[in-house]
């Protein structure tokens, strides 16, 4: 069985559960499921066995190859649709790979302040 078009992100975290949310991947590109890391499951452990750190950022899974945190996040606003508001502006934000990269470490910085203030954990390692 292949694995199929994916992004595993932080479920408890408010901004990555809109962003993924508010993406519209399936009508760019057909279906994507959408994986909340803390769920677990397949993808979610064989992500961690190649060596992603989930608390350092989505992964997109697409067409077999792996796109993590910035490379994500510039994936996801080149692949999405442009209809809507939210889309155009991540669009026109992050389909530089060069902003994409500056701002990605503010964005999970926000992302980490957040879930200490709504006194969730993060992520954390695998679980063996």
């Amino acid at each position: 069985m292949g694995i199929r078009n994916h992004i595993i992100y932080d479920g408890d975290c408010p901004f990555c559960s809109s962003y993924v949310g508010l993406m519209r991947l399936k009508q760019a590109i057909g279906p994507v499921a959408l994986i909340d890391a803390r769920e677990g499951g397949p993808e979610v452990e064989r992500a961690r066995a190649l060596g992603f750190d989930l608390d350092d950022g989505m992964l997109l899974h697409l067409d077999g190859r792996d796109h993590h945190g910035a490379d994500c996040l510039n994936r996801l606003a080149l692949l999405s649709t442009r209809s809507g508001l939210f889309n155009r502006l991540s669009a026109w934000l992050f389909r530089s790979e060069t902003l994409a990269r500056v701002a990605y470490p503010l964005l999970r910085a926000g992302r980490n302040a957040t879930l200490m203030l709504l006194g969730r954990r993060r992520l954390g390692p695998a679980r063996r």
